[in-house]
């Protein structure tokens, strides 16, 4: 999560607070403050759209990834193409103030310093994005020390002064421009934000992307509006709107007046290095990002199949290299500065199609679509997100517009030459389509479900309580599959309000529908039925194979004979955690060791074990002389176990019990413990070491 903070942290500050205050001052004077207050919260509806998306699919790529697979490839390439070629010349726009800030103190040539930085910073990128990410972090913490010095100090100074006495001589005319004025500088700051949702792009390297992205560019934009506000306040307190007006260097302008108590310059000195350091952030932040849209399209084949690969850092160095690449070439050819200004209209645009996406994954009702974080107040957050950009980019005026239009029309080109025959799938727009009567791409349902299963279950789905209370079947005959689906469908009927009869001509169903996936010796039956909220769960091992009759069954497992076999029984309120414990089943059934650990199982406890998040259970065996004897001959009711855990299983003398509040502990009783994470480990701490150790 932190990671992800000082990512989006780094990619907001730079131009927006050490060039843009002077620039926004000339045209709404004061109310400069409000108008980078307002513009951090017109970027929430793109934010929380983002978010969701991102937690749905955290796959590289970003936005392109998203508008590929809500709107279809064409609009997929225009975003990915769109994107790509506006955080490179932000990021050159970034290089760019390295060296001008730079030149302040130190007569060195502002391009050669550029292009110097661009290329060390692609080959931190190729060695890792953790290494990348361990120095974001420490140029954000410089930074944000810098930065909070700078405001404190700024503080104590307008205090100093009176606030009442700065607040007539600096901030009356409050709106000299007008309404006019304050829009037009909304549009021109809402730029300092943009950087945010530049972290979606990475999202699949991202651990817990449910949890840490959405709070992670929470906490950022919290970070950068308080100081983007504050900071600019102090600007405006320091320097006065005339003088704030003229400088292309207000943070470092405004720290002369500011720090008398230290040597001559020092805190000027101290605003160029924090000017720097987040341009720098913010080019290794662009370059960390950008490098993933090249690597997305080409796994879709929209570009070179040679940009999706990976190198020996488990990078991708050719994506990296030619992001580079036409980053010098920016650097050496474009004006920059001039140019980065339209990209930002470009973003502006692809916002809007990001709000567009949720709406229309939202409306088609794919059940695999699974976000761990859901945008509030749906559809207006989107509505808002829509409109906003369209309202923005007018107000930027016909070049912007023209700019956007014009990298369309490039990717819509590219396209229709390089990509359209090699592709056979559409978005998500088509399942909405088809609520209408239309066409749908079912490809898409099948890749959120792998999306699924490499993102597997979340802390809070009861996964390791269903295996725990699951019914298991021992079987050493090769067993007909209809036998088993009967014997599996009686057990479950002795919980569920549903006869045998139904629940076996329900899993029949399924299997002559396609519906049973089968894969390394496993077989999922699942179903989802009216009337219960709970999920319920079969276990079957057959030693010696399932006999199948189901013509795809057979195909599926030609290679591997089925000897595992599990039965899901869910109901209809909760379609995400019945797919996500199907997914979790599946790759734990994919994995190597699997069906070995499967057919050696001793016992029923410890075919259910293989099953369990390793970090979420805790196998105890009770004996003396060791940390556990403080349990035998105690009640489960007289126990009081770590906050968040719970006895699941007993196993005593071969025979696995189910734990009630009277059961008794003996000695020799094997226990499995499951629960969170946390609490977990003060089990393994208060049990698992002798008490000799």
């Amino acid at each position: 999560m932190f990671d992800v903070y000082v990512i989006g942290t780094g990619a907001m500050f730079s131009s927006g607070f050490f060039l843009l205050p002077g620039l926004a001052a000339a045209q709404t004077g004061p109310s400069v403050v409000l108008a980078y207050l307002i513009s951090g919260f017109l970027i929430l509806p793109a934010m929380l759209s983002q978010a969701e998306l991102a937690t749905a699919m955290p796959k590289a790529g970003g936005a392109y990834y998203f508008l590929d697979r809500t709107l279809g490839p064409l609009v997929g390439t225009i975003g990915g193409i769109g994107t790509w070629i506006a955080i490179m010349l932000k990021s050159a726009f970034a290089l760019i103030g390295i060296g001008a800030y730079a030149g302040l103190f130190v007569n060195l040539p502002i391009t050669p310093i550029a292009v110097a930085f661009a290329v060390v910073f692609g080959l931190i990128n190729i060695i890792g994005a953790k290494e990348s990410t361990g120095l974001i972090r420490i140029l954000v913490l410089v930074l944000l020390t810098i930065l909070v010095f700078f405001i404190i100090d700024g503080a104590v100074n307008v205090l100093g002064s009176g606030v009442s006495q700065v607040h007539r001589t600096r901030f009356v005319p409050f709106m000299p421009g007008g309404i006019d004025g304050l829009i037009g500088t909304i549009g021109l700051v809402f730029i300092s934000y943009v950087g945010l949702t530049n972290v979606a792009s990475l999202a699949e390297e991202v651990r817990d992307p449910d949890k840490n992205l959405p709070l992670g560019m929470i906490l950022s934009l919290a970070t950068v509006i308080c100081i983007y506000v504050v900071g600019v306040y102090i600007m405006v307190s320091m320097l006065g709107v005339d003088a704030l007006s003229l400088s292309l260097t207000p943070a470092a302008d405004a720290a002369v007046p500011m720090f008398r108590w230290l040597p001559p310059r020092t805190g000027e000195f101290l605003l160029v290095s924090a000017a720097i350091v987040a341009f720098a952030s913010m080019s290794n932040t662009g370059i960390l990002a950008a490098s993933r849209y090249p690597l997305a399209m080409a796994r879709d084949h929209l570009f070179p199949k040679k940009l999706a690969t990976l190198g020996r850092f488990n990078t991708p160095v050719m994506s990296i290299t030619l992001t580079c690449t036409i980053l010098v070439a920016f650097l050496l050819l474009l004006n920059v500065a001039a140019v980065a200004k339209l990209a930002s209209a470009l973003q502006l645009m692809l916002f809007g199609l990001i709000n567009i996406s949720v709406i229309v994954m939202r409306e088609s009702h794919i059940e695999s679509y699974d976000p761990g974080f859901r945008s509030p107040f749906y559809p207006w957050t989107q509505l808002a997100g829509i409109v906003i950009p369209l309202f923005l980019v007018a107000e930027m005026g016909w070049l912007a517009a023209l700019f956007t239009v014009g990298t369309a029309a490039l990717s819509i080109g590219w396209y229709n030459y390089y990509a359209r025959g090699q592709l056979e799938r559409d978005g998500a727009i088509y399942h909405v389509f088809e609520r209408l009567g239309k066409r749908r791409f079912a490809g898409l349902d099948q890749e959120l479900r792998e999306i699924m299963k490499e993102k597997g279950t979340r802390a809070e789905d009861p996964f390791d309580e269903i295996v725990a209370r699951s019914f298991v079947i021992d079987l050493k005959e090769p067993t007909a599959l209809d036998d088993i689906v009967h014997t599996a469908s009686q057990f479950l009927a002795q919980r569920l309000p549903v006869e045998t009869d139904e629940l076996v001509d329900h899993f029949t169903r399924g299997i002559a529908m396609g519906g049973t996936p089968v894969s390394h010796g496993g077989a999922l039956l699942h179903i989802r039925l009216r009337d219960f909220e709970s999920s319920e769960m079969v276990l079957v091992r057959c030693s010696g194979c399932v006999n199948v009759n189901d013509e795809d069954m057979i195909r599926q497992s030609a290679k591997t004979p089925i000897r595992a076999v599990f039965f899901l029984a869910s109901g209809v309120t909760d379609a995400g955690q019945h797919l996500r414990t199907l997914a979790h089943l599946a790759r734990r059934v994919e994995e190597d060791d699997f069906m070995t650990d499967w057919l050696a199982a001793r016992d029923e406890q410890s075919l259910k074990e293989i099953l369990l998040r390793d970090d979420r259970f805790l196998s105890l065996h009770l004996a003396s002389e060791t940390k556990t004897e403080s349990l035998i001959g105690r009640s489960l009711n007289e126990i009081r176990m770590p906050e968040g855990t719970l006895i699941a299983l007993i196993r005593r003398r071969g025979e696995t019990l189910v734990p009630r509040g009277p059961t008794v502990l003996r000695e020799g009783d094997r226990l499995t413990v499951i629960g969170a994470v946390a609490g977990i480990k003060r089990v393994a701490d208060q049990y698992t070491e002798s008490k000799n150790d």
